[in-house]
């Protein structure tokens, strides 16, 4: 695949993606870019015919492929499906938020239901996998990959409803990025201090041996 023209084919190797919406377009072909890159596989979906087909294409890769038949509606299903993906693949180090859906409809035609339906897939899916995955990707310092689109910041006719998700996507991303980023550059924060302090000390205490050799030497030749 192209990706190994630029990137290491073992840059991924040991870790484990997992894509939402990762049966077909375009989360199957991020799925593959990172199994091309050595990382195992889970792929979750709302019909198993595809999401085993897709597996199949995924295993041509020399990749590990869990896929689980999940509703990102569903929170529950999800939370399953990650436990499912930790136990055959290890804890998660990416998750790709990319369900969707999408239709295009005047927006006088568009009905109340047909906009809730996006906007669960979408914005209420993207939350429900990214506080799924929380713990996990806490515990490996994991990564949240958002699968967002133009219309969140320019506005297209017949895409009312895609619009509003995406731009709560890319919204709902940097309140993330703020919270969660933060707390994970905190704890960097206070990795780095602690071992400054500990390397003060350490240099202190050298300090303070060479200072009293220095003076048992002195009161030696005296």
């Amino acid at each position: 695949m192209i990706v190994t023209q630029y990137l290491a084919k073992d840059l991924f190797k040991g870790k484990t993606v997992f894509v939402t919406g990762g049966g077909s377009g375009i989360n199957l072909g991020v799925a593959k870019n990172f199994a091309a890159l050595g990382a195992n596989l889970a792929i979750c979906g709302r019909t198993l015919e595809k999401l085993e087909a897709a597996a199949a294409e995924l295993a041509t890769l020399g990749t590990k492929v869990c896929p689980v038949v999940a509703d990102v509606r569903d929170f529950a299903a999800l939370e399953a499906a990650f436990v499912r993906s930790r136990d055959e693949l290890g804890p998660m180090d990416v998750l790709v938020c990319g369900a969707a859906g999408n239709f295009v409809v005047p927006a006088e035609t568009l009905t109340p239901n047909g906009f809730k339906t996006v906007i669960d897939i979408d914005l209420l899916g993207s939350f429900n996998a990214s506080r799924g995955a929380f713990e996990q990707l806490r515990a490996t310092k994991g990564t949240i990959i958002f699968i967002s689109a133009g219309m969140a910041y320019m506005p297209h006719a017949f895409q009312v409803h895609v619009g509003g998700a995406k731009a709560g996507i890319d919204m709902m991303m940097k309140n993330l990025a703020i919270e969660w980023g933060l707390r994970h550059s905190d704890q960097q924060h206070r990795a780095r201090a602690d071992r400054g302090h500990r390397g003060s000390e350490a240099a202190v205490g050298r300090r303070r041996e060479r200072a009293a050799h220095q003076c048992h030497s002195a009161a030696a030749h005296g």
